[in-house]
């Protein structure tokens, strides 16, 4: 190889399913760590394709390396050292809560991880009282503190909240989402992180919005470089402007460094210059489309695979089903609609529903609700079965 070119036209992508299928034959990491144990700083994950987490071990020189982009992404979003920041996302296995927090502390913010278990109201009312700068959060959730905070009256724009972080989900970089949240919660300028990254690809916040693009995030690419493939031959580039596959690689990263990765999003690239100055190629649009059957539900990653694994490893899982993806209100929401022989106002249709309830949530680490419905109610799929209904639109 002795160009970009080359890279992209003979090195082969690596997929999810490639590292699930690794880790399931040489537990716990692969073969592909790279580093000793002994390195190992963190271990995070997230759902694998077999409902089992893939899990990420990240060396203490690499989680150290990600302060400088870690600097420049909250800095590209707005945040400065004086800053009090809000983290709504989620901390447990997957990695953006603590990465976000991580990110904090590289540039001296003050950081307030409220996590995913503070109720709305009360997130609102802290916002208010510590007047927080800059909220991080899933589009859809920072919809939804935004549409709750008019339903209770609260004056937005007495809020210190000068910059919403969002990352998780598509829809970053839409307009419409990006004017909704701000209109509703005081006027904050809305920043895309992480469009075009994953758990895999960490640090994922090398994909960074500014306060001066309409949306999109720019690739730091002296980090992770980024390009944009044809979606049926990874070893094409598409020009410019063209819509193709997104496919990332690590460059600095020793332990599991990602050559190819294959994320499963949908982008266009972008060489225009933004109004910031910055010189990094762009995704102007964020991602807004997924190639693969991965569902993101408030910024989880959920196979469903998965939650099949979950429905056949109980006896009241045999039947044909459906996988439902809604939105109600400003939230994903997930249900499970089962065939079953049971009486649905019966006590084993009770007990059953709240274990398989209870299963889901344990493998997924999303809520999923679950309903038996009588057998025959689906048509049966035997060849490429496609069971999972989104209509999130």
């Amino acid at each position: 190889m002795r160009s970009l070119e080359d890279f992209t036209r003979l090195v082969p992508i690596v997929t999810k399913k490639m590292l699930v299928a690794d880790q399931l034959a040489s537990p716990p990491f692969g073969t592909y760590l790279g580093v000793d144990r002994a390195d190992i700083a963190r271990v995070h994950g997230s759902s694998g394709t077999s409902g089992v987490p893939t899990l990420y071990g990240i060396s203490g020189n690499d989680w150290l390396r990600t302060e400088e982009v870690c600097r420049m992404a909250l800095w590209s979003a707005g945040v400065r050292p004086d800053d009090l920041v809000q983290i709504s996302f989620p901390f447990g296995l997957f990695l953006g809560g603590w990465g976000l927090l991580q990110a904090c502390e590289f540039l001296g913010a003050g950081a307030f991880p409220v996590g995913s278990l503070m109720p709305t109201d009360q997130q609102l009312q802290q916002m208010l009282n510590l007047k927080i700068d800059a909220l991080v959060a899933t589009p859809s959730y920072a919809l939804h503190l935004g549409r709750r905070a008019v339903e209770l009256g609260l004056d937005m724009n007495t809020a210190s909240l000068r910059a919403v972080i969002v990352a998780g989900e598509p829809g970053g970089s839409s307009p419409e989402i990006r004017h909704a949240i701000s209109s509703t919660l005081g006027g904050p300028v809305v920043i895309d992180l992480g469009a075009g990254a994953s758990s895999e690809m960490h640090p994922f916040y090398a994909n960074v919005g500014c306060r001066h693009a309409d949306g999109g995030v720019h690739l730091i690419q002296d980090e992770n470089y980024t390009e944009v493939v044809d979606r049926d031959d990874p070893n094409v580039a598409v020009p410019a402007g063209t819509s193709g596959a997104v496919v990332a690689t690590h460059l600095w990263r020793d332990s599991q460094p990602m050559i190819r990765f294959w994320l499963g999003d949908e982008g266009v690239l972008s060489e225009e210059p933004c109004p910031c100055g910055r010189t990094y190629p762009r995704l102007p649009r964020g991602v807004y489309g997924r190639l693969d059957d991965m569902l993101l539900i408030r910024g989880a990653n959920v196979y469903p695979s998965a939650i099949d694994a979950v429905l056949r490893d109980h006896p009241a899982g045999g039947g044909e089903y459906r996988v439902i993806v809604e939105r109600v209100g400003d939230l994903d929401e997930l249900r499970v609609e089962l065939e079953s022989p049971l009486d649905p106002d019966g006590p084993d249709a009770a007990r059953s529903v709240a274990e398989l309830e209870a299963g889901l949530k344990d493998r997924l680490m999303v809520r999923t609700a679950v309903r038996l419905v009588d057998e025959g109610t689906f048509e049966a799929q035997v060849f490429k079965a496609r069971r999972v209904i989104d209509r999130r639109g």
